[in-house]
């Protein structure tokens, strides 16, 4: 079982985030509600770097949603715009800053961005044995082959 959304909170690294747009910059309250209480969390974003204080202060947007919920979204499980649709999260605010949280929770154990697999992948492939690849498919360049 992966990190609980409090204990990725309280770990997050402040340091420079490169998956995050350069540009974007905004304020966002997390609203966790767990057996009638409500613990509150507040991202600051700017710079590509993400601060995290326990705050109920306003903020640009306000997510609020039970503590399983957050919990599937640390670990990959839920996307925060998939929970919106469902009526698992509800938001107040700025909802383009609901992205984010898609950037700054990490993901699946092992999860790689899908360039990454791609690059890999290219740089993996090889040509066959006695030919070239071309538009995705071998071609035989032995005597008498045809292309």
């Amino acid at each position: 079982m992966g990190a609980t959304a409090e204990q990725y909170l309280r770990q997050l690294d402040t340091g420079r985030r490169p998956d995050l747009p350069e540009t974007t910059a905004g304020t966002l309250r997390l609203d966790v509600r767990d057996d009638g209480s409500t613990d509150h969390w507040y991202l600051t974003i700017a710079d590509q770097h993400v601060q995290v204080t326990r705050s109920a202060e306003d903020a640009e947007l306000v997510v609020r949603a039970d503590r399983a919920v957050f919990d599937r979204m640390v670990r990959g499980e839920l996307y925060p715009g998939a929970g919106l649709l469902r009526n698992e999260v509800t938001v107040h605010g700025n909802v383009q800053l609901l992205m984010l949280l898609r950037r700054i929770f990490s993901g699946p154990d092992g999860a790689r961005h899908p360039r990454e697999l791609g690059r890999a992948a290219l740089a993996g492939r090889t040509a066959p044995a006695g030919g070239a690849v071309s538009a995705g498919r071998a071609v035989t360049t032995a005597r008498g082959g045809r292309p």
